[in-house]
């Protein structure tokens, strides 16, 4: 009886410990189950987050060419709605160039009104006086053949206009589509705030037979002074921002720059000049704000692009108010 009492006991506690192993087992099999799943659930977290701000930068680059696309189109409608105008000129012209229930003196006035205002559209869209110069020449040859006493006011009014339309200094659009170009070009070559430059050479001071310095031990220290100059510089940067620029970024940045400047090289195509110079402070701004100013091909676009500001300040087109206000009084009083 005790021999069966003590089998039973052993294979009792066989069990027990092959349950105790199985039971073991399970748990160690759990735990790691457990970090595999939250490894992977760590890795679905990173990737997530890598996903989104993807996400944002592609949305962000999205309606950037989107808002670009917005200004192309609009500024090409101010262009065609433009010359659309020019072409409703033409027409009126003609139209009243044909007209044959009108008096001569009324043909006249009407005829050199329309011609004159047909040349300050032409003077806008091409940036040049010379169609003003031509119409009112013409108008004043016109005149004189006329030989009408009563248009004698108009005479002189056209005269005040050429000496003013002669005295004011316009601009040379050529020349500063040219400059536009230089500095699109420039903008590749900039370098940003914080790039790290090419420290200058030391030049090393000759030493003679007589040089103060009469001992080794001295030249030694003066040679190691020499090198931890070289170790170490300071800078100052004015934009904090700047220095946090990254190489993306500063692509980014230089592609910003010459977008302003081909929005002002467009703005000055289509004749906005006030356009053109609020594109031109941008990119100033941003010239000054992140590149490095002190660098000798910043300070040249610097200078340059000062340039271009001061000579597009001159391209106000002279405007005929003396002769369009004698014609229209002279137009009423028939």
């Amino acid at each position: 009886m005790a021999v069966e009492n003590a089998a039973k006991f052993s294979l009792y506690r066989g069990l027990a410990m092959a349950i105790g192993l199985i039971a073991a087992l399970a748990l160690l099999a759990v735990v790691l189950l457990w970090q595999k799943v939250v490894g992977m659930q760590e890795q679905l977290a990173t990737q997530s987050a890598q996903a989104q701000s993807q996400s944002i930068e592609a949305r962000a680059l999205a309606k950037q060419a989107m808002s670009l696309a917005q200004e192309t189109a609009t500024r090409a409608a101010v262009i065609d709605s433009r010359l659309s105008e020019v072409a409703l000129q033409r027409s009126q012209l003609d139209e009243l160039m044909q007209s044959l229930s009108r008096s001569r003196d009324e043909n006249l006035v009407v005829d050199i009104e329309a011609a004159l205002r047909l040349a300050q559209q032409q003077a806008q869209l091409t940036g040049s006086v010379e169609p003003l110069l031509a119409a009112l020449k013409s108008a004043d040859q016109r005149v004189v053949r006329a030989a009408q006493p009563r248009l004698a006011l108009l005479q002189r009014a056209i005269a005040r206009d050429i000496d003013r339309v002669k005295s004011s200094a316009v601009s040379d659009t050529p020349n500063l589509l040219v400059m536009l170009d230089e500095l699109v070009r420039l903008a590749d070559e900039l370098a940003i705030a914080n790039s790290v430059g090419v420290a200058k050479p030391v030049q090393k001071s000759s030493v003679s037979s007589t040089s103060v310095f009469d001992t080794w031990w001295q030249m030694a220290v003066q040679l190691v002074l020499q090198e931890s100059r070289q170790l170490v510089r300071v800078s100052r940067i004015e934009s904090p921002e700047a220095a946090l620029v990254s190489p993306e970024q500063a692509f980014f940045l230089r592609e910003n720059l010459k977008l302003k400047l081909l929005n002002a090289r467009m703005g000055l195509l289509a004749r906005q000049v006030e356009s053109s110079r609020a594109d031109l402070q941008d990119a100033d701004s941003l010239l000054k704000r992140y590149f490095d100013i002190n660098a000798r091909k910043t300070q040249t676009t610097l200078a340059l692009m000062q340039k271009v500001q001061s000579q597009m300040r001159t391209l106000q087109i002279p405007r005929l108010d003396d002769t369009l206000t004698v014609l229209a009084t002279a137009a009423a009083g028939h």
